[in-house]
Parts: structure tokens; C-alpha cells; sequence
């Protein structure tokens, strides 16, 4: 049993609110994009193979990597970050910034490849994100980021992989 269970096992039985380890803000925002990209239709199990066991958790049964664990949280030269999994771009590093959680968090995703979702396994509601194409769980969206959004995009590293300004994409997988 990991330690989000048993806090949330916790709160529940002592029916206290518990808030999402990634969240210094009890309100989530309700974000809404147009899709630009197309989903795929590949069943998580086929991305086993492709990601490593600790992503694949992140990813696709939707764990939290601890705090501060990811080099990714320390990434500050220009570029962008794509999905561990297919690819996609999902983020350019200059909407990336130091938010103090322990986890990378950027201030907006690139326009139209995250998907948002109510999420209430944390008993608050908050607003989870996934990757637009392939599904993939990112981690969670707050209102408590910098202006002039106010979003803080609160992302799982091993979810992401990072690309140096003047690299070559990988070509989308998947």
C-alpha cells in the first residue's frame, strides 16, 4: 500500500478533507481546450513494453511519483517536454517554473494536446490531465499558479521526457 492509500484511508475514516500532495490550493480549475490532436485507440497494456515500469504506473494507473525524486524538476534550459509515452509535445520550457512542490509545474500546456478530467480520489475535487493522444496521465491542474493565468500545471516527470531547443522531436509513437 503506498502513502496517498493510507493518508486517504485515514482521512476518510477520520472524515477529515485530505488535499492532493501536489496541491497548496483547495480550488481546481475547470480548463477547457479544444482537442488538436488524435487520440489514439491503443489500450494502456500495449504501452507496457515502450515506457519504463515506474512511467507505466504514472502513466496508466495514475501513481504519484515522490516529491522532488525527478531530475526533470531541476530542468531549466530551453526546450520542450513531450509525453513519456507517444511523444506529443505537451509543454514548452518557457511556461515551466520553480512552484516549490517537488514536482515540474509549468504556468500552461501547449494548446489542445491535454484532456481534463473532475478527479475525486483525494476526496476535494481537483482537475486531472492527460496527454491528448495517447492518454497517458500527466498529473494535476491548480489555481494557485503565477499570473496572468493563475494555473499551476503539476506534472509527474517520470510522465515526461525533455528535448533540448535545437534537438530533433522523436517522431510520435504509438
Amino acid at each position: 500500500m503506498n502513502r496517498r492509500a493510507v493518508l486517504q484511508s485515514l482521512a476518510t475514516l477520520a472524515g477529515l478533507p485530505l488535499i492532493s500532495a501536489c496541491s497548496n490550493s483547495k480550488t481546481s480549475v475547470n480548463t477547457s481546450t479544444a482537442i488538436t490532436v488524435k487520440p489514439l485507440n491503443k489500450p494502456h497494456e500495449d504501452w507496457r513494453g515502450l515506457v519504463s515500469p515506474a512511467a507505466y504506473k504514472v502513466l496508466f494507473e495514475e501513481d504519484t511519483e515522490p516529491p522532488g525524486s525527478s531530475a526533470l524538476n531541476r530542468e531549466d534550459r530551453e526546450g520542450t517536454f513531450i509525453c513519456a509515452a507517444c511523444y506529443l509535445p505537451l509543454f514548452d520550457s518557457a511556461n515551466k517554473y520553480e512552484s516549490g512542490t517537488g514536482w515540474p509545474s509549468f504556468t500552461q500546456p501547449i494548446a489542445g494536446h491535454m484532456e481534463t478530467r473532475r478527479d475525486f480520489k483525494m476526496i476535494l475535487p481537483r482537475t486531472e490531465y492527460h496527454c491528448a493522444r495517447c492518454g497517458g496521465h500527466q498529473g494535476h491542474v491548480f489555481k494557485d499558479g503565477p499570473l496572468p493565468r493563475g494555473e499551476r500545471w503539476c506534472n509527474n516527470g517520470l510522465a515526461l521526457r525533455f528535448v533540448l531547443k535545437g534537438e530533433q522531436l522523436p517522431p510520435l509513437r504509438g
